[in-house]
């Protein structure tokens, strides 16, 4: 068998490939683990959701995978560098969602401007506009480059900040980004969007270092991964004021277990990963993802399948964005 579906597709898409390649279509191995490995001993591309979790063991029971597709952007429960030295590739939709991401980022800052207020001048507290805000973007993914052009339309001032792009990049005057260091980013935006990919490297990179410094009555929505930021630096720039009111679009559930600094803040709004998911992009996402499983599946056979091991190498500048 050539390929196993176990995320739910178009039908018009999952026609497409079946004519294409055998297939096997089965959503119910999304709940069993142990059947889903079994399934793969033959399998050279897999289309799995998020929910399904794959390590370097589960590759061990796939000898002739090559290729494991996402419709999500993201690549949660995957071990990217078990992949990266099994020469498995994981397939994931490139800039298919970036539309849904900017419009849905567009919409949370509205709504926090709006709902959540300040006390002007006069005494008042009243909302805000995003017209004529500062808004800070940190990373520079596809959703970036629509983002900014929405912002700007709302004549938003827009400034950023991406690790992996130099300030010198032509890429910011592309996308008509003013680039900053973090530092000056968190201390000038009105609004904060944390759209950053993650890597280990950057966990906690959003703590006490830059958020206490948060420009006042700052607010904050995040389609990145919650562990870029520290929990407790967060749920202290919310709960002194000085941050307005933040919005997570996908949060760890552990970090709003009982005890834990986010479990009592108020002005948290989190959301089960919605931003993405329209159905247009999840139409643009299926086509991206099988076609290139096409491609893959035309190439020439990978070398044999061997073991991982520590003395393999990653090289982990993936997060270098493109125009």
């Amino acid at each position: 068998m050539d390929v196993l579906i176990v995320e739910p597709l178009e039908p018009e898409v999952l026609n497409w490939i079946d004519a294409r390649h055998p297939v096997r279509f089965a959503p119910e191995l999304e709940r069993d683990p142990r059947a889903l490995r079994q399934a793969l001993f033959n399998v050279r591309a897999l289309i799995a959701p998020p929910s399904v979790a794959l390590d370097a063991q589960a590759l061990h029971f796939a000898p002739v995978l090559r290729a494991v597709g996402r419709l999500s952007t993201g690549a949660e429960n995957l071990d990217a560098e078990a992949f990266a030295r099994a020469g498995v590739e994981i397939v994931r939709p490139g800039t298919a969602s970036a539309g849904a991401e900017a419009e849905f980022a567009i919409g949370a800052m509205l709504q926090l401007l709006r709902r959540v207020p300040v006390r002007s001048n006069d005494g008042m507290q009243v909302g805000r506009e995003l017209a004529g805000a500062t808004v800070g973007l940190v990373g520079l993914p596809a959703a970036a480059r629509p983002l900014a052009e929405l912002l700007g339309a709302f004549g938003a001032q827009v400034k950023g900040y991406d690790p992996a792009v130099h300030q010198s990049d032509g890429l910011w005057q592309r996308w008509k980004i003013e680039p900053l260091g973090l530092h000056e980013l968190v201390q000038q935006s009105d609004v904060l969007c944390v759209l950053l990919n993650y890597f280990t490297r950057y966990k906690g990179l959003l703590g006490e270092r830059f958020l206490p410094d948060c420009k006042p009555d700052q607010v904050l929505v995040s389609l990145g991964h919650s562990s870029l930021f520290d929990d407790e630096a967060l749920a202290t720039a919310l709960e002194s004021g000085r941050m307005a009111a933040a919005w997570f679009d996908s949060m760890e559930p552990s970090m709003l277990d009982f005890g834990c600094p986010l479990r009592r803040v108020r002005n948290l709004q989190v959301t089960p990963r919605v931003a993405g998911t329209t159905r247009e992009s999840r139409i643009r996402s299926a086509w991206a993802v099988v076609r290139r499983i096409d491609e893959i599946l035309g190439e020439a056979p990978r070398p044999e399948f061997r073991s991982t091991t520590e003395d393999d190498s990653l090289d982990l500048e993936a997060g270098r964005a493109s125009a």
